[in-house]
């Protein structure tokens, strides 16, 4: 993957924890915000499709919401 260095502001609290955090993993400061950013992307996406998903079918109930964590327990178990 190319990269691109780009400058960014954090929360000073922020510095060093994620400075801490990446040095325990034992990978550079730059690679825990990349992870960090992807994760959001994909939470936007996930997101987006809910809301899609919503649009066309309608609000989720929470009784179709416990349908579908016991179905997804059950398909876990086998």
């Amino acid at each position: 993957m190319a990269v691109k260095k780009v400058t960014v502001t954090l929360p000073e609290e922020l510095v060093e924890p994620l400075g801490s955090a990446a040095r325990e993993d034992g990978v550079p400061l730059s690679r825990l915000v990349a992870s960090a950013a992807e994760s959001e992307l994909r939470r936007r996406v996930g997101r987006k499709v809910v809301a899609d998903w919503q649009a066309e079918h309608g609000a989720f109930t929470l009784e179709g919401l416990a349908t579908a964590r016991a179905e997804m327990a059950a398909a876990e178990m086998h």
